[in-house]
């Protein structure tokens, strides 16, 4: 899986998908991140059906992830995932994820929920199994669910991806995966915005000639922990790519790792039994 991914969130219609996958392919991403609950893999399909020939590219040269929308945790999950496939147009999808701990119409308190995406889970096995998805995982899972999925799933989960961020670090929750050989993914690096306009950030940036989203993209980079930047303005896109021809000191890396402080700017999967 690349380090960085173009996240596709809030990406709607199809020529502004088209001109953001074209200018993600242009800068040398490799991989998409979409999910069911974006309404946009029909979209995301057609772009790369078009403009991986343009950019002389096969369908094996791009990593390609989607995710189980909430409403189909469950009994609902094989035709959840039969969807996205029929949506994308592909015949297999490079990650899956269980997108949410809970299920889209019941209580987060219920205790429906473990048995939702217990059932769930066995659903992506299968699919992974019979070569539909060459790899699986979960989205926004805690500590306390993890372990649960540790405990019961037959194929260890590739991939957790998870808000992080300097002011959210989840160090607990990134010592459980480097312990169980589950690949650490973020999103919502740039903290949904909220963090372009921290004076720290701000003042590493400057300090090396570079925009706050590369230094908030970088700093996770330095950890070797895989980024989904996402824009649908080309110019940003291809911005936000620019990632590897410089580093951060680690003073710089200090300060930023300083600003742990537990915030979250998205979801909080915690309430989710």
């Amino acid at each position: 899986m690349p380090l960085v991914g173009l996240g596709t969130f809030r990406l709607q219609g199809q020529e502004e998908t088209y001109q953001a996958v074209d200018a993600a392919l242009t800068a040398g991403y490799r991989a998409f991140d979409t999910a069911a609950v974006y309404r946009n893999e029909a979209d995301i399909g057609q772009a790369l059906r078009v403009l991986l020939p343009k950019h002389g590219l096969s369908r094996a040269d791009v990593f390609i992830t989607s995710k189980l929308s909430p409403k189909d945790q469950g009994a609902k999950a094989r035709d959840g995932c039969a969807k996205s496939l029929e949506q994308l147009g592909l015949d297999y999808i490079d990650l899956y994820l269980i997108h949410w701990p809970g299920t889209q119409g019941v209580d987060v308190g219920d205790k429906r929920n473990p048995k939702n995406r217990s059932q769930s889970c066995a659903t992506l096995e299968e699919l992974h199994m019979e070569g539909k998805f060459k790899a699986i995982g979960v989205s926004n899972y805690t500590v306390r669910h993890m372990q649960e999925l540790l405990k019961a799933c037959k194929v260890v989960p590739a991939v957790l991806q998870v808000e992080f961020h300097p002011r959210l670090a989840q160090k607990e929750l990134r010592a459980l995966c480097e312990e169980s050989g589950v690949c650490f993914q973020a999103y919502s690096s740039l903290g949904t915005g909220v963090l372009l306009t921290d004076p720290v950030v701000q003042e590493v940036a400057d300090s090396c000639g570079r925009t706050p989203a590369q230094v908030l993209l970088r700093w996770a980079l330095q950890q070797n922990i895989p980024v989904l930047p996402k824009s649908a303005q080309p110019h940003r896109v291809q911005e936000n790519g620019r990632l590897f021809d410089f580093e951060l000191s680690n003073g710089d890396m200090g300060k930023l790792s300083a600003l742990d402080c537990g915030e979250k700017f998205c979801w909080d999967p915690s309430l989710v039994v």
